[in-house]
C-alpha cells in the first residue's frame, strides 16, 4: 500500500486535518479522518494507524498549550473519563457500534444546532460533576470504542464558555492523558502490528505540523466565530453519526 498514490492522497489530509482538530480548531473536524483513510482500508486498521501517530500530537498539544488549560474541567472529566475506558474495554466484543453512533449522533446533532442557532456557547456556565462525570465517561467510552470522544467533551466544555486558548488546550490535555491509557488496552487487543506501524512511521512527520496550524488558526479566530465553528462541526458530526448508526442498523 505504501506503494500507493492513493494512500498518500487520502491519508496525508486525514492525518493533517486530525493535526488542526487537535491543534484545537474544532475536535470534530477530527471525525473526518478515518472514514477518509477507509477509502483505501478498514476503518478498524485505520483507527490503528492513526493512534500512535495521535500520541505523538498528543506531545505537541501539551507542548503548545502547557498552562493554558482549565485545571477544574480536567480534575472533574479525566477520572470518569478512564472509567469510560476501562468499560468500553471489557466491553470491546459485546456492545453495539451502530447504537452507540445512533445516541451520540443524536443528543450531538441537537446540542450543536442549539447553541448555533442560539449563539449562546460563549455564556458561561459553572462546573458540575454531575454533568462531567456523565459527559467524561461518555467521552472516554466512545472514545475507545468507536473514536468519537469529541463530541461527548465538546458538549460539556461549550457550555462553560472558555476563552478559545483555554477550550483547545483543555480539549488537548484531556485527550492527550485518554490516547496514553488507550495504548495499553488496543496493544492487548492486538491493534498495532509491524505494518500498521510501518504505515504510522511514514505518516508521523505530519503530526507535528498539523497541530501547530490548528493553533495558528486559533490564536487568530475571533470567540464567537471559533464557537460557531465549534458548534457547527459538532451539529454536523452528529447528523454523520446517526446516518452511520441508523444505516447500520438497517433502518435507512
Amino acid at each position: 500500500m505504501l506503494n500507493e498514490p492513493l494512500f498518500y492522497l487520502v491519508s496525508i489530509p486525514a492525518v493533517l486535518l486530525y493535526g488542526v482538530a487537535k491543534g484545537g480548531f474544532g475536535g470534530a473536524i477530527a471525525m473526518v479522518s478515518v472514514p477518509l483513510m477507509a477509502l483505501v482500508m478498514s476503518p478498524t486498521q485505520a483507527a490503528a494507524i492513526l493512534l500512535p501517530i495521535l500520541v505523538v500530537m498528543d506531545a505537541v498539544v501539551v507542548k503548545s498549550y502547557w498552562g493554558q488549560y482549565d485545571g477544574r474541567a480536567l480534575q472533574l472529566l479525566l477520572p470518569a473519563a478512564l472509567v469510560g475506558v476501562v468499560i468500553g474495554y471489557f466491553t470491546a466484543d459485546s456492545m453495539s457500534d451502530d447504537w452507540m453512533r445512533v445516541l451520540i449522533g443524536v443528543v450531538a446533532l441537537v446540542f450543536g444546532a442549539h447553541f448555533l442557532l442560539s449563539g449562546s456557547a460563549g455564556k458561561a456556565r459553572p462546573h458540575n460533576a454531575v454533568s462531567a462525570a456523565g459527559f467524561g465517561s461518555l467521552a472516554g467510552f466512545t472514545s475507545f470504542s468507536i473514536h468519537a470522544g469529541g463530541p461527548p467533551l465538546t458538549m460539556y466544555l461549550l457550555p462553560r464558555g472558555l476563552p478559545p486558548l483555554l477550550f483547545a488546550g483543555t480539549a488537548g490535555l484531556f485527550f492527550a492523558a485518554v490516547n496514553a491509557v488507550k495504548l495499553v488496552p488496543y496493544y492487548l487487543l492486538g491493534q498495532f502490528s509491524s505494518e500498521n506501524l510501518l504505515y504510522s512511521l511514514v505518516l508521523v512527520p505530519l503530526a507535528p505540523i498539523g497541530v501547530l496550524l490548528g493553533r495558528y488558526l486559533v490564536e487568530r479566530t475571533e470567540p464567537r466565530l471559533y464557537y460557531g465553528i465549534i458548534s457547527a462541526f459538532l451539529a454536523l458530526v452528529g447528523a454523520r453519526l446517526l446516518w452511520q448508526g441508523l444505516s447500520g442498523i438497517g433502518a435507512l
